[in-house]
């Protein structure tokens, strides 16, 4: 398995339309291989921003890089340059293999 995060780093006031706009969007992701879920994640809230972070669940790491590589990845993702004035910065991304899982009920 492998997770695929980017925290986004939200201006002040900009939080219900960063929202929004993820929220209302097409991700595509239900279309592709390997997909297993995403979230979308409300952290601290700062001075100056707050701490968003973006969580995909992939089914390993090549599958998340052929959904970095594929059409509806570009389609997902066409208007992200739209919403530059929300973020402080550019979004960082951290790529995880998954080491271990424990679930409810494991043995």
């Amino acid at each position: 398995m492998y997770i695929a995060m980017n925290r986004f780093r939200v201006a002040k006031g900009s939080e219900a339309a960063f929202e929004q706009v993820w929220l209302s969007r097409d991700t595509h992701l239900d279309k592709v291989p390997g997909f297993v879920e995403f979230h979308l994640l409300r952290g601290p809230e700062l001075e100056d921003h707050t701490l968003y972070a973006s969580h995909t669940v992939w089914a390993n790491h090549a599958a998340f890089e052929a959904w970095t590589k594929s059409e509806a990845f570009r389609a997902a993702h066409h208007k992200a340059g739209d919403n530059k004035p929300l973020y402080l910065g550019h979004p960082q991304f951290e790529g995880f293999e998954v080491m271990q899982t424990v679930g409810r009920g494991a043995k």
